[in-house]
C-alpha cells in the first residue's frame, strides 16, 4: 500500500529529529599520538554522559599548526567554539580583541559552578588577567623535571638516590660520569628556551621582562641579558666544550629523548608532560626523578618553576546553544575523576587541588615513585611577579630568536652576554610590533 506523507507530517518528523540531536561541539587540538588517544577517550567519556551535546575533537597539527588554523578559520567565520593553544600563544589570544570568550565569563554566563580556587595557584595565574579572572580553562598543564638514569649513576660511583641538587653538583656528577666511561655525556636538555631560560629564571626568582614579565601590559619588553641568566648561558657552553652537556638542538631539542634512551646522556631535562613516554622508553636502566637543578648562591633559588603545556580557549561567534555545553564539558574536564586520571596517564599536571588529593589517596603517588616531582617543585613557593609565567605578544617568534642566538653562541661567533643582548633586542622589535598592531 503507498503511504503520502503531507508537507506538514515530514516537517513534523523533521523537527523531532532536530530536537533530538545532540549540539555539537567543535574542538581542535594539537594532541597526536597516544596523548591524542586519551584525549579521544575523554571527549567519549563526557560524550556518553549526557545526550544533549556532542563534543567533536579534531587534530590539527603541532601547537603552532593548530593556534595558526584557528585563527584563519575566525577570519573566515568558520571557527571552532573550543581550540587548545600552548602556553606561550596566551598573549596573542588576550589581544585578540572579540575573538575569545572568557572562560570565567562563559561559566558565569551559563549557570555553571566555577572556583578559580579550586585550581592549583601556578596553573590558574598563568592565564589569569589582572583581576585575577581565569581566561582560558587549564588542560594539560606540565612543567619541567629532571630525569636521570640510576644505573649509570651507580656505574659512575653516584648515589643512584641522591641526584644533584645544583648547578655545581651538576657539574661535578657529569664530570665523574665521563672520567668513568659509565656514559658520554652528563646531561642534555630539551627546550633551551622553555627550560634553560624561561624556567631557569623563574627557578631563580629573576625577571625575563619588565611589567611582571608582561602580564601589566603591551608595553613590557625583555630584559632575559642578566647577570643569572649570562651566567648559565656562559656555563652551558663551557659545560658543552667540556663534553658535559649536549645540545639537543632547537625549540623542543628533539634529539634530548634519544640520546636519553640510549643511554649516551646520564641527565635529561625535559617536559613532565613526557613522564610516560620516558618511563615507557627506560627499559634498560632504572630511572630516577628529581627538581631541576639551581645556583644555590643566588638569593631566592629555588622559587617554583613555571608551567608549559596549553589551555583550552573559548572562541566567540557560535551559537550560543554550544557555549552551555562548552560550559558542561569544562566541568566535566575540571572534575577530580578526569584530571586525575588524565595526570596519572600522562605526567601532566593535576590542574586542581582535588585531582592531586584523589591521586594520593588512590596510592599513585607511593606506587609511581616520583611521579609527584613536577607538583613539588612547581608549588615549592607562592609564585612571585617573577615567577608566574610569562606573557607577551610574538612569543612563538621569540622563542626562534633564543634558539637561534643560543646556537651562535655554542659556535662561538658571540659570547653568552652578546648572545642574550641579541635575545633583547630582536625580541623586543618582535614585542614592538605586537604593541603596534594591538593598540
Amino acid at each position: 500500500m503507498t503511504r503520502i506523507f503531507s508537507a506538514s507530517a515530514i516537517a513534523l518528523i523533521a523537527s523531532l529529529g532536530a530536537a533530538n540531536a545532540a549540539t555539537d561541539i567543535q574542538w581542535w587540538h594539537a594532541m597526536g599520538g597516544e596523548l591524542g588517544a586519551k584525549l579521544e577517550d575523554i571527549v567519549k567519556g563526557f560524550n556518553e554522559s549526557q545526550d544533549e551535546y556532542k563534543v567533536v575533537p579534531s587534530y590539527k597539527g603541532n601547537y603552532v599548526e593548530t593556534m595558526t588554523s584557528a585563527i584563519a578559520a575566525f577570519r573566515a567565520k568558520q571557527q571552532p567554539a573550543i581550540v587548545q593553544v600552548f602556553e606561550v600563544g596566551t598573549g596573542t589570544m588576550i589581544a585578540a580583541e572579540g575573538a575569545v570568550y572568557p572562560v570565567y565569563k562563559l561559566m558565569a554566563d551559563h549557570g555553571s559552578d566555577f572556583d578559580p580556587d579550586a585550581y592549583l595557584p601556578a596553573v590558574a595565574g598563568y592565564y589569569t588577567d589582572t583581576d585575577g579572572n581565569m581566561l582560558s580553562m587549564p588542560f594539560n598543564s606540565s612543567t619541567p623535571i629532571m630525569y636521570y638514569n640510576k644505573t649509570v649513576f651507580e656505574k659512575a660511583g653516584l648515589d643512584p638516590e641522591n641526584p644533584p641538587k645544583t648547578w655545581a653538583e651538576m657539574e661535578e656528577a657529569s664530570k665523574k660520569i665521563i672520567d668513568s666511561g659509565a656514559a658520554k655525556c652528563g646531561f642534555t636538555t630539551g627546550w633551551v628556551s622553555w627550560i634553560q631560560t624561561e624556567n631557569f629564571s623563574a627557578w631563580h626568582n629573576v625577571p625575563i621582562g619588565t611589567l611582571e614579565n608582561g602580564f601589566g601590559g603591551l608595553d613590557a619588553r625583555l630584559t632575559v641579558n642578566g647577570p643569572e641568566q649570562v651566567r648559565h648561558w656562559g656555563n652551558l657552553k663551557k659545560w658543552a666544550d667540556e663534553g658535559l652537556y649536549k645540545y639537543a638542538g632547537p625549540l623542543g631539542g628533539d634529539n634530548a629523548q634519544p640520546m636519553f634512551y640510549g643511554q649516551e646522556c646520564a641527565m635529561m631535562m625535559n617536559s613532565s608532560g613526557s613522564r610516560a613516554s620516558v618511563v615507557e622508553n627506560a627499559k634498560d636502566f632504572d630511572l630516577g626523578f628529581a627538581m631541576l637543578p639551581y645556583y644555590d648562591d643566588v638569593e631566592g633559588a629555588p622559587q617554583n618553576s613555571i608551567i608549559g603545556g596549553a589551555t583550552l580557549w573559548v572562541l566567540q561567534g557560535r551559537p550560543d546553544e554550544e557555549y552551555k555545553g562548552v560550559a558542561e564539558f569544562f566541568k566535566y574536564l575540571s572534575s577530580p575523576e578526569v584530571q586525575a586520571d588524565w595526570h596519572q596517564f600522562s605526567g601532566y599536571l593535576p590542574i586542581t587541588t582535588a585531582a592531586y588529593e584523589l591521586s594520593q589517596e588512590q596510592g599513585y603517588y607511593d606506587e609511581n615513585p616520583g611521579a609527584d616531582t613536577a607538583i613539588k617543585q612547581i608549588t615549592l613557593n607562592t609564585p612571585t611577579p617573577n615567577s608566574k609565567g610569562l606573557r607577551f605578544g610574538n612569543y612563538v617568534q621569540v622563542r626562534t630568536i633564543i634558539d637561534e642566538e643560543f646556537e651562535a653562541m655554542l659556535g662561538g661567533s658571540k659570547d653568552a652576554q652578546g648572545a642574550l643582548d641579541a635575545v633583547v633586542e630582536r625580541g623586543n622589535k618582535l614585542l614592538e610590533d605586537f604593541q603596534a598592531a594591538n593598540q
